[in-house]
């Protein structure tokens, strides 16, 4: 991690608008380490295998409604500033014969947010891993997020959300699985 860590310290340099020969501060000394542990820490989801999270499975026993984890938090990278994003995730599939435990839809959304991202991708991603590793009548990924690169630079809009949604399956070609989707959100 020594090329981490360095890359860290050059940029402090740069940063400060000081020499490389000069000694770094002493607030800033121990800076290196401790950012090169956060992102091991932030971009976790690097070392996930999406597969892996959805592979237990459980039978359905007959139930065909929605299922919808709501209000998970999650906190991400913008891969465009750097500059943190975070917010909520609503995931919801409808099962045909397998569903997974709850906790699974939590990690699934962390192993994508916890990466270099944008938010329509972690959407999207999540979205097309339920169809693909679940088979379910329908799938669907709503996640609203606060942007840091929207509050603290450019633009500046302090209380700005952004919402994105992914819909497959019977989400996206009936409107009631939709409505009955969004319905259950807001309760």
């Amino acid at each position: 991690m020594t090329n981490a860590k360095d890359a860290v310290r050059a940029l402090l340099y740069y940063i400060e608008g000081t020499n490389e020969s000069d000694d770094l501060r002493e607030g800033l000394e121990d800076t290196p380490e401790r950012v090169v542990s956060m992102f091991e820490e932030i971009f976790s989801g690097y070392n996930e295998d999406i597969s892996n999270i959805l592979s237990s499975t459980f039978n359905a026993e007959g139930y065909d409604g929605i299922v919808l984890l709501k209000d998970i938090e999650f906190h991400s990278t913008c891969e465009h500033h750097l500059q943190p994003f975070s917010g909520f995730g609503h995931i919801a599939y409808i099962p045909v014969e397998r569903i997974v435990g709850i906790s699974k839809l939590a990690r699934l959304l962390d192993a994508h947010s916890k990466r270099l991202q944008n938010q329509e991708r972690i959407t999207k991603d999540i979205a097309e891993d339920l169809v693909r590793h679940l088979s379910p009548l329908g799938a669907a990924v709503i996640l609203e997020a606060s942007h840091g690169c929207m509050k603290c630079r450019g633009v500046m809009k302090q209380n700005s959300t952004m919402v994105t949604s992914s819909m497959k399956g019977v989400f996206f070609d009936n409107k009631e699985a939709r409505n009955e989707l969004m319905q259950l959100i807001k309760e």
